[in-house]
């Protein structure tokens, strides 16, 4: 479910691969579009994959949902890129929009009027069911939630510099980077090369979090309605905390080159510390056991009161255009509440599932139980608020923007730019963006 970069995908690339991808098929046969007299429909359903988020696992997912959905064959499309917002926009400017997404940004899809909205009747099994609306309708079933960062943290690293214990206040954070650093440990690995680059915006994200979304978890709403900008104090001493721990040297600086994988690779072979990631690392790690012991913690903020980036959506929404809307609905309800689907992105990618009643399965990796032991002490502390640049709903980050917020939190950590001036830029994208 995790949300990734927003990297350009071509044309035709698009083209090339919806020919090569139209083979594909789970659930049911690949005919055409279907006998409606007979209650039979063919959908298109487009996936995504990851190492850990495999081509059998979504295979199995899906023919679990379609054989609680009888009609229903699923065609299944996989994007080609990590971009699978820019594919399917590329798909829908030729008029071959999937009928079926996950894990879509879906606000230009809205505003277009490509998608159709759940009927509140369908929501009545999400924890959360207005998590992502967007002008009060939900284009994108909310079916988990993903802290995004937490910090991991190599322990055998810790004890070598004398750290007894994971950092509650940020003060703490950031004696204990020094202490790292003194013992030749570099503190935080961080990535961004290639198409990923968000891999490189952790701690700004972690840091509006604890500096703005915790007295403002409305900020972008009130950016979007002109009473604030990101020029305003809070958010350009969030900037700052990224600054200052580039400038003492507490970045591996040169992460901003390496893949997303690389960038796990590189802190799983003792490059950095510490490791502010997204709560679906612990997917990988159970799978396949770091070689030191692993503990976790929320980025601290500056009193020590808990403060977690969360966010939640993630799920499927359906084409307005759909061959059946009925049935894609249907058939989407039944794959995000299917209790076999929800074990296994839970496994697969980390994911907190945000369904009422489920209970992720003990027999997932201790890795996993340990963030969301952590992630269930936030809800229960009411200590959750956006994770920035991952929102949803009517008052989300332009997709367009997201391009110029990695290039510019590049800068920040390069020193080609002051905080007061990447705030500068990231008004003029929002303004570009938006206008």
């Amino acid at each position: 479910m995790r949300r990734l970069s927003r990297s350009a995908v071509t044309a035709a690339a698009a083209v090339v691969a919806i020919s090569a991808l139209g083979a594909c098929t789970a659930g049911g046969s690949s005919g055409g579009s279907g006998d409606h007299a007979k209650g039979n429909v063919t959908l298109t359903f487009l996936t995504f994959e990851t190492p850990h988020l495999t081509a059998a696992t979504w295979d199995a997912a899906i023919a679990r949902a379609s054989a609680l959905v009888p009609g229903v064959t699923i065609k299944k499309l996989v994007a080609p890129t990590v971009d699978r917002t820019a594919y399917a926009k590329q798909l829908a400017t030729s008029g071959q929009l999937p009928d079926i997404m996950i894990a879509v940004t879906v606000g230009d899809f809205v505003k277009a009027g490509y998608l159709a909205p759940f009927d509140q009747s369908q929501l009545t099994n999400f924890v959360s069911p207005t998590a992502n609306q967007i002008n009060g309708k939900t284009y994108q079933l909310p079916w988990g939630s993903q802290a995004i960062p937490f910090v991991y943290y190599n322990k055998a690293d810790f004890a070598k510099a004398g750290i007894a214990a994971p950092p509650t206040t940020y003060a703490d954070f950031l004696a204990d980077c020094a202490k790292l650093k003194a013992v030749g440990i570099t503190p935080i690995e961080i990535g961004g090369g290639g198409s990923d680059t968000f891999a490189n915006s952790y701690p700004l994200v972690a840091s509006v979090g604890t500096d703005v979304y915790k007295s403002d978890p409305n900020f972008l709403a009130e950016v979007k309605a002109g009473t604030k900008s990101f020029t305003d104090p809070q958010f350009v001493a969030a900037a700052q905390k990224v600054v200052d721990l580039a400038k003492a040297g507490y970045l591996d600086k040169g992460g901003l080159s390496r893949s997303y994988a690389n960038t796990e690779q590189a802190f799983r072979d003792g490059k950095a510390a510490m490791y502010p990631m997204g709560s679906w690392f612990p997917a990988s790690v159970d799978a396949k056991p770091t070689s030191f012991g692993l503990g976790s913690f929320p980025w601290p903020s500056d009193s020590g009161s808990p403060v977690l980036s969360v966010y939640t959506g993630g799920g499927i929404s359906v084409s307005s255009k759909a061959a059946d809307v009925a049935l894609a609905k249907k058939w989407a309800i039944a794959f995000t509440t299917n209790t076999a689907n929800l074990d296994s992105e839970a496994k697969a990618d980390g994911v907190f599932m945000a369904i009422k009643g489920y209970k992720a399965p003990s027999t997932l990796g201790p890795a996993y139980q340990a963030s969301n032991a952590l992630y269930s002490a936030a809800v229960s502390a009411h200590a959750v608020v956006p994770a920035f640049a991952q929102e949803t709903g009517s008052d989300a980050m332009p997709s367009g923007m997201l391009p110029d917020l990695y290039s510019g939190i590049a800068d920040l950590i390069n020193g080609r730019k002051t905080a007061h001036q990447f705030a500068q830029f990231l008004n003029q994208s929002y303004k570009k963006n938006t206008s």
